[in-house]
């Protein structure tokens, strides 16, 4: 594709998303270029790379565009992003040309917008919350939690993230995956915290590979890897993934348990389930059982406090991956929050009751508020006297996580994505001593 085409691609592709602003940019994005077959992945990445780099700069770009009096259109978004990082607007301009397979001529109303941001640096001027790109809301509560780390933390989460991968230990070792990917042309680095990542740069196609072809690595983030080494599960154990979604975590615990034991993965979604059957036999785990979580179900009461280990992986607002979806900057809604936090105290008091005695539940979320994350287990713990906090004990969880049973990651000092987890343990049952019982008078004499 000529550039002009690129630009009117990335322009259309932008514009449906603003057709759907609460669906997903990645759903859409898939959309898009399943319905153009034609376009061949280097145009896709390169096309994509314009799009998400708009995306970051959501609200930067609009607040520039209206202060000069224009109208925040995908293709002023797209032009205004380029004159930004340096294009000049006669170069611009070349591209933005007549034709069939290219964008069309600015018109004097963007000349002029684009020739105001060309000469103006307005950066100054730009509130702190347009600045950092979130939503006013959302700023008290972030500066609440990173104070003085937040400017640091925000510019990480702008940044486009690392490809992590999770070597499945059921196939082979890191060494060995390194060594596929290789072949494949895909140089791979060992991860720093977790002992089964490995990272790729840049955008690669590692579902392509070999390597993944074969269920040797799967892609999930370092931190998500590090949710499941803190769960602990070993393979006598009997464990619930409380909210398994695609099965990621689901495949990792299997991995853990060397496909041994017993692991329940449960969810609302039927594709979400369906979804896991693929991923897992593609991994070679075979000691997971499905099941389909649905009202007025009797499932969970039939076995309650019968897990060693139950996942909470809750839904949340995924504000610790805004470096893979920049886009939920833009859709999360005050709203939104307030409604998962009821639903997050709701479902960790149901998983809480499968947990046996001794057994330990992790609660997880992608998310970097305090309200989804250590609140709501403060919460928790005031309404649930029976369990209690306590520390990770797998050799899995890197040294510097073991002093505390709450993990917290953020993408500016550990390198992951935003991931918050914490270890709760049910109060093992006491076992009572029989009482002696004093002799009756009647009783007959002791032998």
């Amino acid at each position: 594709m000529t550039p002009s085409a690129r630009l009117a691609a990335a322009i259309d592709l932008l514009a449906e998303m603003d057709a759907a602003p609460r669906r997903p940019a990645d759903a859409v994005a898939n959309s898009f270029f399943r319905e153009r077959r034609f376009i061949g992945g280097g145009d896709r990445r390169a096309i994509s790379a314009l799009v998400w780099d708009a995306l970051r700069h959501w609200r930067r770009t609009a607040w520039v565009i209206e202060r000069t009096g224009g109208e925040a259109t995908p293709r002023l978004r797209i032009a205004a992003r380029r004159i930004q990082t340096g294009s000049t607007l006669g170069a611009l301009s070349q591209a933005f040309v007549e034709g069939r397979f290219a964008p069309g001529a600015f018109t004097q109303n963007e000349r002029y917008t684009l020739d105001c941001i060309a000469k103006a640096d307005l950066s100054e001027q730009l509130p702190d919350a347009v600045r950092l790109e979130i939503p006013d809301w959302l700023f008290p509560h972030l500066q609440a939690r990173f104070g003085a780390d937040l400017e640091k933390e925000l510019e990480a989460l702008g940044q486009e993230a690392t490809l992590d991968l999770r070597v499945n230990t059921l196939r082979g070792d890191r060494a060995t995956a390194c060594k596929k990917l290789m072949r494949d042309g895909l140089n791979a680095q060992l991860t720093t915290l977790s002992p089964w990542g490995l990272r790729l740069s840049g955008r690669v196609p590692v579902t392509s590979s070999t390597a993944f072809k074969d269920g040797l690595v799967e892609i999930q983030d370092e931190g998500s890897q590090l949710v499941v080494a803190m769960l602990g599960a070993t393979p006598e154990m009997r464990v619930l993934d409380y909210c398994a979604g695609a099965g990621g975590k689901t495949l990792a615990i299997a991995m853990t348990m060397q496909n041994r034991g017993h692991i329940i993965a449960c969810d609302v979604s039927v594709p979400r389930l369906d979804g896991a059957v693929r991923r897992l036999r593609r991994a070679g785990a075979h000691n997971v059982e499905r099941h389909l979580l649905i009202s007025g179900d009797k499932w969970a009461k039939r076995r309650a406090k019968s897990f060693d280990r139950v996942l909470v992986d809750a839904p949340c607002t995924g504000t610790g991956t805004w470096r893979r979806n920049p886009d939920a900057r833009v859709r999360l809604e005050e709203q939104d929050l307030k409604e998962l936090i009821v639903k997050q105290a709701e479902i960790l008091d149901r998983a809480a009751a499968l947990v046996r005695p001794g057994g330990r539940m992790v609660y997880a979320t992608c998310s970097i508020l305090d309200a989804e994350n250590r609140n709501q287990i403060d919460a928790f713990l005031a309404r649930n006297s029976e369990f209690l906090p306590v520390n990770p004990d797998s050799d899995d969880v890197p040294k510097r996580f073991r002093n505390s049973p709450m993990l917290s990651l953020t993408p500016a000092r550990d390198e992951t994505d935003g991931f918050f987890a914490a270890v709760l343990e049910r109060k093992a049952a006491l076992v009572m001593e029989p009482a002696v019982r004093q002799p009756e008078a009647d009783d007959p004499p002791a032998l």
